[in-house]
């Protein structure tokens, strides 16, 4: 029989092995989305209301943003509070007289704060206590937090490349129509253990 502390240790390990992969999924559908549009896709917005309140983000303006809050929230982490002092988030939301591979370059820069920080988990500190603007969250807490504010934005950015795209897009994930060979594929296959990441 499995000892509590045995046990929480698979969990914990499990679940850091499982955001690794969740995250990478995430990155992976808005690097493959953004490759896809032309520079001046990546720069329009998705519509130009009659002032700035109604006017929606960019893919640009998207990665700005997440970029800007992965970096606030996952440097230091363990020591300083997830909301730093020199993140400007209104900015995030402004054009920059960036090129399209500076936008990228911060995207990369961000991405790998995040994954440090992964990496940096063991039994050791996924226990202990995180800050965003003063409010304590558990590893656990934070990171789905995170993992989901993220998914929601690249979703924005899946949807804005699917329109620009128009009838040259490609699925990223189960085509229409294809659903029924897919489980087909899926179901003759012998019973693994395994994220779901890793078979597509």
């Amino acid at each position: 029989m499995k000892t509590n502390q045995s046990f929480n240790s698979e969990l914990e390990e499990s679940y850091i092995t499982s955001c690794k992969k969740q995250f990478a999924y995430y990155k992976d559908l808005a690097d493959k989305s953004i490759d896809r549009l032309s520079d001046a896709d990546f720069f329009r917005p998705s519509y130009s209301g009659k002032n700035e309140e109604t006017t929606q983000n960019s893919v640009a303006i998207l990665v700005k943003h997440i970029a800007g809050n992965m970096k606030s929230r996952w440097t230091d982490a363990f020591v300083s509070d997830g909301e730093k002092e020199w993140r400007h988030r209104d900015t995030e939301f402004v054009h920059e007289k960036w090129s399209r591979e500076a936008y990228l370059t911060y995207w990369e820069e961000a991405w790998k704060v995040l994954f440090d920080f992964i990496e940096s988990l063991d039994s050791t500190n996924i226990h202990q206590t995180l800050y965003i603007r003063n409010m304590g969250h558990t590893v656990v807490e934070a990171m789905n937090r995170q993992l989901m504010h993220y998914a929601y934005h690249i979703g924005q950015i899946v949807l804005l490349s699917k329109m620009y795209s128009g009838a040259e897009w490609q699925s990223l994930s189960i085509p229409k129509g294809a659903s029924v060979a897919y489980n087909k594929d899926k179901f003759s296959k012998e019973k693994s253990k395994k994220h779901f990441t890793e078979d597509l």
